[in-house]
């Protein structure tokens, strides 16, 4: 949405280097390799992958590009923390893309730059060097990217499906309606809504000058990308269960749990 009239910062949820340390050891514990690929401001990027031998579906998610939208790196921990990530798949992870813009509670990085328009030009450091690790990785069978949008009333999903593959939007809208609020608007982020709390944008997304990661992701990695966006404007504990409910059910029906 738009960028006029946003609120005053607020206090960080977290310390990123703490963060970024839970993350580390609960990786570790539950046996993904552990990788720093840049370094930003003092603080790691990283990156946690676990490749599970036999047919299993490559699954990548990433959160915590933008500064001022903490639920969905601690969705992640929690689910990681929990042992959710385990054989149904291979994973990818890049839980905390924006390091430096946590302490100030800042959506851009520390030079002003928003990381989730920059994967058309790389001009940060930040997604130079997640672009980088992304090109290191094989194709993905699904990219979910997590958000929070300070002007939204509701949870909604952004699909990008060219080749109309399942959906699966409508069983996430439903998991997080028990949870928060949905989206109703007709216009959703300056588009138009398929459904309650769903978008699917009308055109060509690659046309665009600035590249989201979704728009990167579905050019160079994945058929099937999402973008999730819970309301800032929650409690942070009901935005973070917002998140989880999306996630599990999504993840639970591409990838169901090994027997």
């Amino acid at each position: 949405m738009s960028q006029l009239s946003r609120p005053p910062p607020q206090p960080a949820a977290f310390v990123p280097i703490e963060l970024i340390g839970r993350f580390e050891s609960a990786g570790a514990r539950q046996g993904f390799r552990v990788e720093r690929f840049g370094e930003i401001a003092g603080c790691p990027l990283i990156a946690l992958t676990k490749r599970t031998p036999g047919p299993r579906p490559r699954v990548y998610l990433s959160a915590g590009i933008h500064g001022d939208e903490p639920a969905p790196p601690l969705a992640l921990l929690e689910m990681l923390e929990a042992g959710w990530f385990d054989t149904r798949a291979t994973w990818f992870l890049c839980p905390l893309l924006n390091p430096a813009g946590f302490p100030g509670s800042c959506r851009e990085n520390a030079d002003g730059v928003d990381l989730n328009r920059d994967y058309r030009h790389l001009l940060s450091a930040e997604i130079r060097a997640h672009v980088s690790w992304l090109r290191r990785q094989p194709n993905f069978d699904l990219a979910i990217c997590l958000h929070e949008d300070w002007e939204s009333t509701g949870f909604y999903v952004y699909e990008l499906n060219p080749q109309n593959r399942p959906s699966l939007a409508e069983p996430m809208i439903a998991a997080v309606a028990r949870v928060c609020a949905i989206e109703s608007a007709a216009i959703i982020d300056g588009r138009e809504s398929a459904a309650p709390g769903i978008i699917r944008p009308l055109g060509d997304p690659l046309l665009r000058d600035q590249w989201p990661e979704a728009i990167y992701l579905l050019q160079h990695h994945t058929t099937l990308t999402y973008t999730l966006e819970s309301p800032s404007a929650l409690p942070l504990p009901q935005r973070i269960a917002a998140q989880r409910a999306a996630l599990e059910v999504a993840l639970a029906s591409f990838a169901p749990a090994q027997r």
